[in-house]
């Protein structure tokens, strides 16, 4: 069935997105595996003119265009979520957090209403976005940290659903002050060390990854470097923060992202237990969303999910998504660049929901 897979993504790319990469797993064996089009294929993002260039094409091509492999990394942008709620849970278990205590223990001056398990449904009344590196355009990360984690509420608190980038990054500190460490150590010691996910990571090429195996994002002129960004962090605010927040940041192949997704599926192996998994994935009654919502994942979410009714996960905006599907015993991987070199390119929820379909006749 790879090769029904491999036709799906081929007709998505270029237009969609110039790479990708989907896996998908049935009872823990990987039943389809499929990698399509060019990890970098533009250099800038001016309209391409020329025969080779194609009908809308939204920059100028790369002279060095390398291909797709199943061994590709890429920024997984909010799917990243899902790692700082399984560290959250992780210290939960071990009696350093408490999911219904106020974040102000750990944040002096927070909102004495917000708790982690708020900032976890997205219902703590905070508001979506902070650029906080147009805020403070001078200072490093620390500061910028610092300033972050004491946004005020502006939304109700308790509900409904306000997707808040904000209270991820709030998690992510509350993680790192509890543990006395930062969140990138805590992501290995308590996910990717405990899993073998040897590619998974936060700032791949800073910390001595290969470039050459990292899919290119979008065309920012304002970083330093030529081209498009590449094994560092397209989001913003992660940037500004670092490379290394509780909303995005980190970059991953698909192979570990589904080892990932298969630790959930089964209970949380080695790296939660069964019980975290459970609240983790149980409705928790945040109101408003297309979807219902658990601790940092969603469950349901039409935009990922397509015909898997009740299977959860979380997408990226990059153009990633994970869906975990424990009543027919799917994992289902999604790796794109989609964002390369524009954001806003139309098909993306088509795609996804388009692989979640193929991955329905895996079942048995």
């Amino acid at each position: 069935m790879s090769d029904r897979l491999e036709r799906l993504l081929a007709a998505a790319v270029p237009e969609v997105c110039p790479a990708a990469v989907a896996l998908i797993a049935a009872h823990g064996t990987v039943t389809a595996a499929a990698a399509v089009g060019e990890l970098v294929r533009y250099a800038d993002a001016e309209p391409a003119t020329g025969s080779d260039a194609g009908p809308g094409a939204p920059g100028t091509l790369a002279a060095d265009r390398p291909p797709a492999h199943r061994d590709s990394v890429f920024d997984l942008a909010s799917v990243s979520k899902l790692c700082t709620t399984t560290v959250v849970l992780s210290l939960t278990e071990e009696g350093l957090l408490d999911l219904d205590e106020p974040v102000r223990s750990w944040l002096p001056g927070a909102d004495p209403r917000i708790t982690l398990r708020r900032l976890l449904t997205h219902t703590a009344g905070l508001t979506p976005t902070r650029r906080i590196d147009l805020e403070l355009p001078q200072a490093g990360p620390d500061e910028r940290m610092a300033a972050m984690v004491t946004t005020p509420v502006t939304g109700p608190v308790g509900g409904p659903y306000l997707y808040s980038d904000v209270g991820m990054v709030m998690a992510g500190r509350i993680a790192e002050l509890a543990a006395s460490a930062p969140l990138d150590v805590l992501v290995r010691a308590r996910i990717t060390d405990v899993l073998d996910l040897s590619g998974t990571g936060y700032r791949p090429v800073g910390g001595g990854g290969r470039v050459e195996r990292v899919a290119a994002t979008e065309f920012k002129p304002e970083r330093p470097g030529p081209g498009c960004v590449r094994g560092e962090v397209h989001d913003e605010t992660a940037h500004a923060l670092g490379g290394v927040a509780g909303h995005a940041g980190l970059f991953a192949p698909a192979d570990d992202l589904l080892a990932f997704g298969e630790a959930l599926r089964v209970g949380g192996g080695a790296m939660l237990s069964p019980s975290s998994v459970a609240e983790m994935t149980r409705d928790q009654g945040a109101e408003g969303a297309a979807f219902r919502h658990g601790l940092g994942v969603r469950i349901g979410d039409p935009g990922i999910v397509g015909p898997l009714s009740g299977a959860y996960g979380h997408s990226g905006f990059t153009g990633t998504s994970l869906v975990v599907d424990p009543a027919r015993g799917l994992t289902v991987v999604l790796l794109t660049n989609a964002v390369h070199p524009v954001r806003g390119r139309p098909g993306m929820r088509e795609l996804r929901c388009a692989v979640a379909a193929e991955a329905l006749r895996h079942v048995a």
